[in-house]
């Protein structure tokens, strides 16, 4: 496999590991306060009814981006390896594992897409 998928998939895999870092748009409560990582979930004021909610969140969000990413290293040291089957099936773990953060990070289910893609083309 090219060079281009090696480097997606590094970007990918440092992408994923600072999800809850670099964060998206979401919003909690009523009100729809905008708490868009980490960081600002947990400087919420402590009397912030949403508060716990808005950390679990983010706090999810940084373990499914850790796991997901996890994957990706094996679907790299694989494409190293010139193991593109293991490579597909990690990368297909790696969208599955971040489905329910997928509408927001964007990250894996178009990289395996792209693979399948241009696997089917070799």
């Amino acid at each position: 496999m090219s060079e281009d998928v090696i480097y997606q998939v590094q970007e990918a895999i440092a992408c994923s590991r600072k999800w809850a870092e670099t964060g998206w748009p979401v919003t909690f409560g009523p009100r729809n306060v905008d708490v868009s990582s980490l960081q600002q979930a947990q400087s919420l004021p402590k009397n912030f009814v949403f508060r716990l909610e808005a950390v679990n969140y983010w706090n999810q969000a940084k373990l499914t981006g850790n796991d997901a990413a996890d994957s990706g290293q094996k679907a790299l040291d694989a494409l190293k390896n010139s193991n593109l089957s293991t490579a597909e099936n990690a990368l297909y773990f790696c969208q599955f594992i971040e489905k329910p953060f997928a509408e927001h990070s964007k990250t894996w289910l178009p990289l395996y897409e792209a693979f399948k893609k241009k696997r089917e083309g070799l």
